[in-house]
């Protein structure tokens, strides 16, 4: 089914100068940072500071105001996963053959890929269930399964487990290291700082639709570069 993915396939991301203009005000700022490898990268900050915005250009689903996103390289295969799953009106099954059917799998091939991919995320008894009609946690599992039968080069996460409860949270976080495990690289956002020092390699904080800091997570937390990012660790930034 998935393989893994060398890191040298997956091109660098840039973003050179992009920032977001919506009726007359600035969403974000001029926004020049890059994106290396295959690693684990957690968008930080608080309500209104531009993380889902960034995910949305790095994704392609907007365009920037100005200046430039690419990538380095032809663009790799991607996926993403919001904070409210998009499902079809369909079984939990069918959301997965229906991905696979849109991806050129062979319909053989497609249920029993699907079912392999619905044991993988502890969703076999609920195949047959509407999708819409499962619970957050459960929806948040089919969105990463159905990703996962895609074997994306890079993956994109907006807030996935926002308003989890605890066991959906380590579920959503373990299939994360999953996915990097098998090469995929992770870029995600997210509220919560123990979350990031549990998954980031670097950290990425945006604060009023400016870049404040991006750095490696140890020094992110340990060492910070700015005062907006000890305020933001401390709980001293107004969200």
């Amino acid at each position: 089914m998935a393989h893994q993915l060398p890191e040298l396939a997956i091109p660098a991301l840039r973003f050179e100068g992009a920032s977001v203009v919506h009726r007359g005000q600035t969403l974000l700022q001029p926004l020049t940072l890059s994106f290396d490898g295959c690693r684990r990268t957690l968008v930080m900050g608080p309500n209104g500071a531009g993380k889902s915005l960034l995910m949305r250009l790095a994704h392609g689903l907007l365009l920037p105001s100005a200046g430039q996103v690419y990538w380095k390289g032809k663009p790799p295969r991607q996926a993403m996963v919001f904070q409210r799953p998009v499902l079809l009106k369909r079984s939990a099954l069918d959301n997965l053959t229906y991905a696979l059917a849109v991806s050129g799998t062979p319909w053989r091939s497609r249920k029993p890929l699907a079912r392999e991919a619905l044991a993988r995320f502890g969703l076999s008894p609920l195949e047959r269930r509407p999708a819409r009609v499962l619970s957050g946690g459960e929806q948040q599992r089919l969105a990463l399964a159905r990703a996962w039968l895609l074997a994306p080069e890079v993956l994109f996460l907006d807030e996935p487990t926002a308003a989890l409860d605890p066991a959906s949270m380590r579920a959503v976080e373990a299939a994360v290291v999953d996915f990097h495990a098998r090469g995929t690289r992770i870029l995600m956002t997210t509220h919560d700082l123990n979350q990031a020092k549990r998954l980031a390699d670097d950290v990425v904080l945006l604060h009023e639709g400016r870049l404040i800091e991006h750095s490696d997570a140890e020094r992110f937390f340990t060492t910070p570069a700015s005062p907006t990012t000890r305020a933001f660790i401390d709980g001293d930034l107004i969200w």
